[in-house]
């Protein structure tokens, strides 16, 4: 039996010199957290400090695509940066309350917000 191709999609955007969006839609799970990852590295490594990440049309997470959000937390904080998460999916929202990973990340209604939240560092 072969499965479908899980919808993802990955779009990104230098705002300035330190601010850089990714946004992501479809789901992020072990087959395609990988690419995520990459740009989310490349993003860091280019010395981008005020990440946002666009999940407004991500539809599902699984523990893979946590860990790379996690990660990319990490490196980002470890730059003295910030990290911003665009989420409007109850779906999404719910499993990070049901992780507590609500109080790690900070989590924005709008990419306006996130910027402004990124940003302000």
């Amino acid at each position: 039996m072969a499965f479908a191709e899980p919808q993802f999609e990955l779009s990104e955007e230098d705002v300035d010199e330190r601010t850089h969006i990714i946004a992501i839609a479809g789901e992020i799970h072990v087959s395609t957290a990988p690419r995520f990852s990459v740009l989310l590295d490349d993003a860091s490594g280019r010395g981008k400090t005020a990440v946002v990440l666009d999940l407004s049309d991500v539809d599902f997470i699984d523990s893979t695509g946590l860990s790379v959000l996690l990660n990319g937390l990490r490196r980002v904080t470890r730059q003295r940066g910030r990290m911003a998460l665009v989420c409007t999916n109850p779906t999404v929202l719910r499993l990070f309350e049901i992780t507590r990973l609500d109080a790690t990340f900070d989590i924005q209604a709008s990419r306006k917000d996130a910027l402004t939240a990124v940003q302000a560092a």
